[in-house]
């Protein structure tokens, strides 16, 4: 009798003939999370709407960087940063929930978004779903992988526009202020609304510097690399170029950080300690047309909100 261990036998993958158990999310956590971050963005915006009717600049001192005693001593201030909170909590929301509504469609466990609170220029380290079901092919990797940008981008551009009706344009900025750095699509947008200004010359409002943060949020996200949503992108198309694309853009992070702004070692670190995998996803269906011309879109608005230098001391 021939050893079955050693006969060469073809691996097959086939679909789930049951389907996992349906996971229960807690839900007082993502709430009370929600709720933390929403007081935090809020304290942040309090103080950026205050400068902003001032003619301060939004960063400049301790006080403007980090507000929560100077709110703590003025609560009623609060009520100041409830658009900025809104306008930023909505475009997270929305990338969040588009990962979320496409697992729902597959069938994936997934948890509520997660919203993370800390004291940073903006009141958060952003969101984040955990994806409990492993994937069964590649158009799912797709899918849920360009919901969350997409989403995000499509409620970003709006409130950029109500924001930047609302930002005037002056001769220059104080020394000593800190600035954030102009995409390109924030330039396009800014050349046609009024023609001839400069864009260091605009004094963005707390709404634009909301949708800012999303467009930021946005482009790194779609960094295609390790396990962010440009590297599911990346496994879905060219598994096998994956692993060496996300080295490559490891290495592209060290020497932005060396060349434009040291935050993108940071970003290095990470992308490295996700060691350029991706869990193995069987093909699955071809993934068609429309997720090409899906691909397409999401690569030129990683091109539309790329910012190399994302803040500048002015």
């Amino acid at each position: 009798m021939a050893d079955l261990a050693s006969t060469a036998v073809p691996v097959q993958y086939y679909p789930l003939l049951v389907e996992p158990p349906a996971y229960r999310p807690r839900r007082w956590l993502p709430i009370l999370l929600l709720a933390a971050t929403a007081l935090s963005t809020m304290a942040i915006g309090a103080r950026l709407e205050y400068n902003f009717g001032l003619g301060l600049p939004a960063y400049r001192t301790d006080t403007d960087i980090f507000p929560f005693l100077w709110i703590w001593r003025h609560p009623a201030l609060l009520v100041l940063g409830v658009p900025f909170a809104a306008a930023l909590l909505g475009i997270l929301l929305a990338h969040e929930l588009g990962h979320y509504l496409a697992c729902r469609y597959y069938r994936l466990d997934a948890t509520w978004p997660h919203f993370i609170p800390a004291p940073t220029l903006i009141g958060t380290l952003g969101a984040f779903i955990a994806i409990r079901s492993p994937f069964r092919n590649r158009r799912e990797v797709f899918d849920v992988g360009v919901a969350g940008p997409l989403a995000g981008f499509v409620v970003a551009v709006p409130v950029l526009l109500l924001g930047l009706a609302r930002s005037p344009v002056q001769l220059g900025h104080p020394a000593g202020a800190l600035e954030f750095g102009w995409p390109p699509l924030l330039a396009w947008i800014l050349h046609a609304a009024k023609p001839g200004a400069a864009p260091a010359a605009l004094v963005l409002s707390p709404l634009a510097r909301a949708a800012w943060v999303g467009l930021l949020a946005t482009m790194l996200n779609l960094i295609p690399s390790g396990q962010l949503d440009g590297g599911h992108l990346l496994y879905a198309f060219f598994p096998r170029l994956h692993r060496w694309v996300s080295w490559v853009m490891a290495a592209l992070m060290l020497y932005m950080g060396w060349r434009f702004w040291t935050g993108w070692y940071l970003w290095a670190a990470l992308l490295a300690s996700m060691r350029a995998r991706h869990p193995y996803v069987p093909p699955g269906a071809p993934l068609g047309a429309v997720r090409v011309v899906l691909a397409v879109v999401a690569l030129l608005i990683l091109a539309a909100t790329f910012i190399a230098t994302p803040f500048i001391l002015a």
